[in-house]
């Protein structure tokens, strides 16, 4: 496999050992949190309690069958497993609703005009998530065509911090772990990327995304140079 050709903020071009980025979803290149937490505030408050919006932020990068099992310990409810399967289609059918009523402005800043840098700079792209509802967020918002390969939650059995769902990108695109960057929001995620042996950008607070080889507030503040840069860091 051939190196990816650069020009860096210099117009001179360089090789990097970087052959593809992989993204989360929710919190990198939209936010649809908002829309998670009021479909599952309605459930919680349907099944008697209350959920809250810190709550919600623990469900970070989680599945949706662990989201609901977390949400129902919160509220001292026991259900089986044929009602905890009823009961998070129907959260479901609640955030698919509001999904498919998303703008292209729902894009978090930056996060076009990086994968359009990215695709220009000649890398694969591919998104990493565990929303299954992921090829339909990216059609609504029209960032579909950005992406080399989807890995999302119809894909993969194991939840972050397990790697799964970044090694079956890695291998869509064809390429080595290590050849990879990964851009998360969540703890789990940045360990998921770690365990994968990839190279991993956070999107957030430094302070808290603590694992990260890199950590910007946005793709807003991320370019081609700054990525290359990841090149001397060792994912060992």
């Amino acid at each position: 496999m051939v190196d990816s050709l650069w020009t860096n903020d210099h117009g001179l071009s360089t090789k990097s050992m970087i052959k593809a980025c992989i993204f989360d979803l929710d919190g990198v290149i939209v936010d649809t949190a908002l829309y998670h937490y009021q479909a599952w505030k309605r459930l919680a408050n349907e099944l008697g309690f209350d959920f809250t919006e810190h709550q919600n932020e623990q469900l970070k990068g989680v599945s949706r069958v662990r989201s609901l099992e977390l949400i129902l310990g919160w509220g001292g409810v026991t259900k089986t497993q044929t009602e905890q399967t009823e009961l998070a289609t129907r959260k479901n059918q609640w955030y698919v609703e509001m999904i498919n009523r998303m703008q292209p402005s729902e894009i978090l800043p930056g996060a076009k005009e990086f994968l359009q840098a990215a695709k220009a700079a000649g890398l694969k792209t591919a998104l990493g998530s565990a929303s299954k509802n992921s090829s339909t967020i990216l059609e609504r918002v029209g960032l579909l065509p950005f992406f080399d390969a989807i890995v999302d939650g119809n894909h993969v059995a194991a939840s972050k911090p397990d790697p799964e769902v970044f090694l079956k990108g890695a291998e869509a695109l064809g390429t080595d772990p290590s050849e990879c960057v990964v851009f998360e929001d969540a703890i789990a995620g940045i360990q998921a990327a770690k365990a994968g042996n990839m190279k991993v950008v956070g999107i957030g607070s430094p302070e808290i995304l603590t694992g990260a080889d890199l950590v910007v507030p946005g793709l807003h503040e991320m370019t081609i140079a700054r990525l290359q840069a990841l090149d001397s860091i060792s994912t060992k």
